[in-house]
């Protein structure tokens, strides 16, 4: 999937994840997902996290963030990025893990 090119940077992984057709841009307010581009927004019951990806600063290693790449019910696609860490967005963090508790759990009933 990631050919030969090191995916080391966030604009390069942006990149390549636009290409896949993740294009929408994400933020979480009031507990709901909510597109950037439009007034659409998703309950954690409506999202998936299909990949994400971790990135250190390269000269401070508390300049973390990660960048989820997320499937919506709906088809939409796209993704949401936070610090992580000390600095990290409590409520990203908050929805982010009730999606993958959600998704955890519909697989043992599978």
């Amino acid at each position: 999937m990631q050919d030969k090119e090191e995916l080391t940077t966030m604009v390069k992984v942006e990149n390549r994840l636009t290409n896949d057709g993740f294009t929408e841009d994400f933020r979480v307010s009031e507990g709901r997902l909510c597109s950037l581009n439009s007034d659409k927004t998703y309950g954690v019951e409506d999202v998936r996290i299909v990949n994400f990806y971790r990135f250190e600063g390269e000269t401070d290693p508390d300049d973390m963030s990660i960048l989820y790449a997320i499937e919506c019910t709906d088809g939409t696609k796209g993704t949401i990025s936070n610090s992580y860490g000390p600095t990290a967005d409590t409520e990203v963090d908050q929805f982010l893990v009730e999606v993958e508790n959600l998704g955890k759990n519909l697989e043992k009933r599978s």
